[in-house]
């Protein structure tokens, strides 16, 4: 498996690496040496050293002298070694704990091959190979446990370890970056002048983080703005499975697929097509208003945005092979976004608003994207409420955060769960706002006649009886009860 980087590129990178003339920390110079154990151990060990240093990523090169550095190409293929029957890559890819990327990159350098192996830093945990971690100490490979310091001094760094200031690309010239990110779109967003020149675009970019200078005097894009400011995050081989994907179904399964739409903009520049193209193809209702006929979407546009929102949001970008999707059914729609969520899903509505991802979130809040403050939840509830609609499902998956909303139903076509959620969100709402659920704020809710109050007073009650709803004075008359979250 092989990033999509230009040829100039990897050459560029070997060429920058042998220059500094010496092995360090996240750098190992090799010429024909590749015992399979021997390849997963550094990996291990300079994954973590790469961590410490504060680096994205670390390399070997196979085809560099050990002593002078020159380039005297090498014999190795790692895409025909084989242990077994098994291929080298996958071989390594089944010992290493957790699974980072690591990819091979064939490169011809003054007519001879030199092979570059990219390694991804740790993240969250030490990496290990064969359940042992290891780390560089100078140029040498050391089992981690033998030095606790710098164990200790990893774990802290791990623990810390923010996506955003990691690089998506590293090393490119001035005229690329400028390339790669909208940079008119960003000053639009932030309400402000392109400058006159380039260098004033690139101080801006320097201010807000979006780049960073590297060692060699060139230039390094950061996630934090690769992942807002992509004119297409495929430029960007790390980032480009980060795409917001857009698929709309023919009925209830996904067995039919009508359309499929990928947004490749970084999320800032291409949050508004990806909502419009949304809008375009949600279903949509006919309804009277003041004696006309108009379309409305069966969804409410307002609830959308916010989900779609904290769906970029708030995902974990450490999850591989997962990106953010919309799906449109018949009946419903999926919101699923890679990560599992950071508080019960049960208090969505009321919980503050933790992101893995405090700078993106801070950023699409200063744009307007999303709220300034709390996670937007509570309009999403008061728009499905108002369209009178099912209560939405907020679920966790092993790796996965969904929120399902569903299309218009009457009160007599929901199930005895459908009404027990509704009503518990209803009464999560009014928490909010600072009120109480009562029989009235029901009947409103669900559409339901005043005549037809007791229909109001069962659904309290099997609300009630699943335990998430209580009463909040024991003592008051049947007709003044107010309720809570079974929480407040």
């Amino acid at each position: 498996m092989s990033l999509s980087y230009s040829k100039e590129y990897l050459i560029d990178t070997v060429k920058e690496l042998q220059k500094s003339g010496v092995e360090t920390e996240y750098l190992e110079f090799k010429t024909n040496k590749y015992k399979p154990e021997d390849i997963g151990e550094y990996i291990s060990a300079l994954s973590n050293s790469a961590a410490i240093m504060g680096r994205t990523t670390a390399y070997m090169i196979w085809g560099v002298d050990d002593s002078a550095h020159e380039f005297i190409g090498t014999e190795f293929t790692p895409s025909k070694e084989k242990i077994g029957n098994e291929e080298l890559e996958n071989w390594l890819h089944r010992f290493l704990s957790p699974k980072i990327n690591f990819y091979f990159h064939e490169v011809e350098i003054n007519n001879t091959k030199i092979i570059l192996l990219e390694i991804e830093a740790a993240f969250r945990h030490p990496v290990k190979f064969q359940n042992n971690s290891y780390i560089r100490i100078g140029s040498y490979k050391k089992k981690l446990k033998d030095f606790p310091e710098k164990e200790r001094r990893l774990w802290a760094i791990l623990n810390d370890n923010h996506f955003e200031q990691e690089f998506a690309l590293e090393n490119i010239e001035e005229g690329k970056v400028l390339d790669l990110l909208d940079y008119p779109a960003y000053f639009s967003l932030t309400k402000q002048t392109v400058p006159s020149g380039r260098q004033g675009i690139i101080e801006a970019f320097l201010s807000e983080e979006v780049i960073k200078k590297s060692e060699t005097g060139k230039w390094n894009i950061t996630n934090f703005g690769a992942i807002l400011l992509a004119k297409s995050l495929s430029d960007f081989p790390k980032l480009k499975n980060k795409n917001l994907r857009i698929i709309s179904y023919k009925d209830n399964t996904k067995n039919n697929t009508i359309k499929e739409k990928v947004i490749s903009k970084g999320y800032a520049v291409g949050f508004e097509e990806a909502i419009n193209y949304i809008q375009d193809i949600l279903p949509s209702n006919e309804i009277i208003e003041t004696a006309l006929r108009k379309e409305v979407p069966v969804y409410p546009i307002i609830a959308v945005r916010e989900l779609v929102a904290n769906l970029l949001i708030h995902q974990d970008f450490h999850v591989r092979g997962s990106s953010p999707m919309v799906e449109i059914f018949s009946n419903r729609m999926e919101i699923t976004n890679p990560g599992i969520p950071l508080v019960n899903t049960e208090r969505f509505l009321d919980s503050p608003p933790k992101s893995r991802n405090e700078s993106i979130a801070s950023f699409m809040r200063r744009i307007g994207i999303c709220e300034e403050r709390g996670s937007g939840i509570d309009k999403v509830i008061y728009a499905v409420e108002h369209y009178q609609l099912p209560a939405p499902i907020f679920e966790k998956t092993d790796e996965h955060t969904r929120v399902i909303l569903f299309a218009h139903k009457d009160l007599k076509q929901m199930d005895k769960n459908e009404r027990v959620r509704a009503c518990y969100m209803h009464a999560c709402l009014k928490n909010v706002e600072r009120e109480y659920l009562t029989n009235t704020s029901i009947r409103k809710r669900f559409g339901i006649e005043e005549q037809n109050m007791a229909s109001a007073s069962r659904i309290i009650k099997e609300t009630v009886d699943a335990g998430l709803i209580r009463l909040f004075d024991e003592s008051a008359a049947p007709k003044l009860r107010k309720y809570i979250p079974y929480w407040a």
